[in-house]
């Protein structure tokens, strides 16, 4: 009998069909069982309840160990999606204040894996968060009505001063950007947003924990499983002791309302920030709780900007105060003696060049140039340097000229701890190639040696120069935090970086700051700073900034001339002479600090000075 070849083929593809059937079946079985673990989230959903535990936040001090920062109860509502089978949209809505469209966007908003990538239908997701103590009381007296909804009891930031908004800064909720680059944070987390809350935010966050909890059939919470063996307590955050002067600062934010500016003031000696004031401010506690959004949107869209932290931000003409930095220059290069006279006709004029000058006796030396605030001084200064023939060529005489001033803490960020800090410039001369094709000199750029021209600093770089005069020659890098619990301060804000001038000459330019409050030199630009502090030794140089509207104020001083406590920035905007504003703001702040508080005669100084308005119009600042 033939043998049947048709039937055999038949065989072998049925039997190959069958391996192929079940091949794919032990490989779903392995992707299902193996490789996902949507059963075991099932399963473990059905027994277990894993609970996260929030740490609280660390809390914040100033440096007399005055509370700033503290944490008080909130609650967040949370959902588990494969536990919500049927909800009364109607109770549940009136009983959380909003509206049944609010309810399904925002349950839409938490299943788009876009806007919430750690999405699962097991585990909680955030429905609802900082609820006050009354409103989670009225939510949890009907949380058996709406199953698979949870109260998660969290700590949201309280302020006890309205003050040091810009500074302290603030928390909100974690942005898609936050998630991806730290995943410490799922979604409906708290992070720092601005200031120190932000710069810190590993030190104040502490550590999450979480309890295993057992459920039974039904779903109902038995206890902690094991228990409580796999339960991981939450570690608190860490607090932080800050170098500011709570008092000082508030009197410093008192002094500039109505007006548009910033005060710094540092302890020469550790860097520390003793007070950073931003005008105009804001009330931190508009960025506590729900309303945070909307009250930032409001502050956005001011246009003086309140939320712009000019103190680190703001970029500006130091004006006069850069004279002093200046004669450092032109000391260590050789360009200037301390009995280096320039003439003053009321101002530097060479060929059809003039900057002008107040009145006052002429030819000056160095240290009556700086009390006296010589404007010819300096521009010859600068011009002699520009022109010397020992550096080959003016650019060449730029670029040192600029490197002094870059170890002066100018031209580049200071590196303080907190977010956002702008460097601003310095020109070199490629800079001035490109603005004048190649074809420039000293008296091109002759207002640089005034403080004007492109030249632009910081108010922090000004104060900071202030404190590394009073140091004699150098400067711990800024910063606003004193002490963290049971951590060191970063080596940054702990070691001393010094300036490329000899120490010898700063003698000289502290005896000029001084003769500007005492007058002994003749003209004496910071008079009034010694009849607020008859008794302490204060050293000071006015900024007269040119601008195009009224001129700003300005003026950088420390005190007391040895052992110096305090050196403090004032810049004003539109605040006119430095003697109008900045030289009366920096001797009370001084007083205040060195004292602690003021006098009656002071007091009423302050308080007729914060009153005054200046009125800058509608523009956008």
């Amino acid at each position: 009998m033939a043998k049947d070849y048709t039937l055999e083929k038949r065989k072998l593809v049925i039997g190959g069909v069958a391996i192929v059937i079940v091949i794919i079946y032990i490989m779903r079985l392995f992707v299902l069982q193996i490789m996902t673990d949507t059963y075991k989230k099932n399963a473990d959903s059905n027994a277990f309840l894993n609970k996260i535990q929030y740490p609280s936040r660390g809390a914040i001090y100033d440096r007399n160990g005055k509370l700033l920062v503290f944490n008080q109860p909130a609650y967040d509502i949370t959902f588990v999606p494969r536990e919500v089978t049927e909800l009364d949209t109607l109770d549940f809505c009136r009983t959380l204040n909003i509206t049944k469209e609010q309810l399904l966007k925002r349950m839409k908003d938490v299943k788009n894996r876009w806007m919430n990538p750690g999405y699962s239908r097991y585990t909680h997701q955030v429905f609802m968060t900082q609820l006050s103590a009354e409103e989670c009381g009225v939510f949890q007296e009907k949380l058996f009505k709406f199953p698979g909804f949870y109260i998660q009891r969290r700590t949201i930031r309280q302020y006890t001063y309205n003050a040091a908004g810009h500074a302290l800064g603030d928390i909100g909720e974690v942005s898609m950007r936050d998630i991806e680059a730290d995943d410490y944070y799922i979604r409906g987390d708290y992070v720092g947003k601005q200031g120190i809350e932000k710069s810190y935010e590993k030190y104040l966050r502490g550590e999450k924990g979480v309890e295993v909890l057992l459920r039974d059939a039904h779903g109902r919470i038995q206890g902690h499983y094991m228990d409580g063996k796999l339960d991981r307590p939450s570690i608190p955050g860490k607090n932080l002791t800050l170098g500011m002067d709570i008092e000082l600062q508030m009197l410093g934010e008192r002094l500039m309302k109505n007006k548009i500016g910033a005060i710094v003031a540092i302890e020469p000696e550790t860097g520390e920030i003793l007070c950073l004031v931003s005008a105009p401010n804001f009330d931190p506690h508009l960025m506590i709780g729900r309303q945070r959004g909307k009250n930032h949107n409001m502050l956005q869209r001011d246009k003086q900007k309140p939320l712009l932290n000019r103190a680190i931000m703001g970029s500006y003409p130091p004006g006069s105060t850069f004279k002093t930095a200046q004669a450092l220059a032109f000391l260590q290069e050789g360009i200037i003696q301390p009995s280096t006279s320039f003439p003053c006709s009321h101002g530097f004029i060479y060929g059809g060049l003039r900057v002008g000058c107040h009145g006052h006796a002429a030819p000056l030396p160095l240290i009556p140039a700086i009390a006296t605030s010589c404007n010819a001084y300096f521009c010859w200064g600068l011009y002699r340097m520009l022109s010397d023939k020992k550096y080959g060529s003016p650019k060449s005489a730029l670029t040192v000229w600029k490197d002094h001033m870059v170890s002066q803490g100018f031209g580049y960020r200071l590196g303080t701890d907190l977010p956002g800090e702008k460097r601003g410039f310095i020109p070199n001369s490629e800079f001035y190639d490109n603005a004048y094709r190649g074809s420039w000199n000293g008296l091109t750029v002759i207002s640089i040696g005034i403080g004007q021209g492109e030249v632009l600093s910081t108010p922090l770089q000004m104060a900071n120069l202030a404190a590394t005069i009073a140091n004699r020659g150098y400067f711990v890098t800024p910063h606003i935090v004193k002490d963290i619990q049971d951590a060191e301060l970063d080596s940054t804000y702990r070691e001393r970086r010094y300036t490329s001038i000899d120490r010898s000459y700063y003698e000289e330019i502290v005896e000029g700051m001084r003769a500007a409050v005492t007058g002994v030199t003749g003209s004496a630009t910071c008079r009034i700073a010694g009849a607020i502090l008859p008794g302490v030794e204060v050293c000071g140089k006015t900024g007269t900034a040119q601008n195009r509207g009224h001129d700003h104020s300005a003026f950088i001083g420390f005190a007391p001339m040895d052992k110096p406590k305090i050196a403090i920035a004032v810049y004003v905007e539109n605040g006119g002479w430095g003697a109008t504003y900045g030289v009366p703001y920096g001797a009370l702040m001084m007083e205040q600090y060195l004292n602690g508080k003021l006098s009656p005669a002071s007091e009423e100084r302050a308080e007729e000075m914060s009153n005054r308005v200046i009125m800058y119009g509608d523009e956008e600042r």
